[in-house]
């Protein structure tokens, strides 16, 4: 009785133990999901006209691919190496064209002159994704 028990409580713990994320599947969970929200973000951004844009929306916007940047920068150690380097190098390229759409769509001097800044800017921003994330295999 004892012996069937320690077996039953044997095969449990496995189970349990074998159920869980480990830290690379946990990693990728995290990369993508952040993922899927910084395309949702630029979607929402690229699809903004000079009319239906508001300053508060693509700074809304904005933060949350900030936050989804970091949390990719958090997540890219645990990655296995090869999906490491490219998740990396992606995350480095797209924070860097984040960073020159936020100093660009600053320095607009007219109404004009902003809306074909936030227009070129933009679409920088979805090109950059592109290039960048859109690449990563969440599969």
């Amino acid at each position: 009785m004892h012996r069937a028990l320690l077996i039953a409580l044997t095969l449990a713990a496995l189970l349990a133990t074998g159920c869980g994320q480990s830290k690379q599947d946990k990693a990728k969970s995290q990369v993508c999901d952040a993922r899927a929200d910084i395309s949702k973000q630029v979607g929402t951004l690229k699809n903004l006209t000079i009319t239906t844009a508001t300053a508060d929306q693509v700074s809304k916007s904005l933060q949350s691919i900030r936050g989804d940047l970091s949390k990719i920068a958090g997540a890219q150690g645990d990655l296995a190496d090869s999906r490491k380097a490219q998740v990396q190098s992606a995350n480095e390229q797209f924070t860097s064209q984040v960073k020159n759409v936020v100093t660009s769509v600053g320095r607009s001097l007219s109404l004009g002159n902003a809306k074909q800044q936030l227009t070129t800017a933009l679409q920088q921003l979805a090109t950059s994704y592109q290039q960048t994330f859109a690449k990563i295999d969440c599969g």
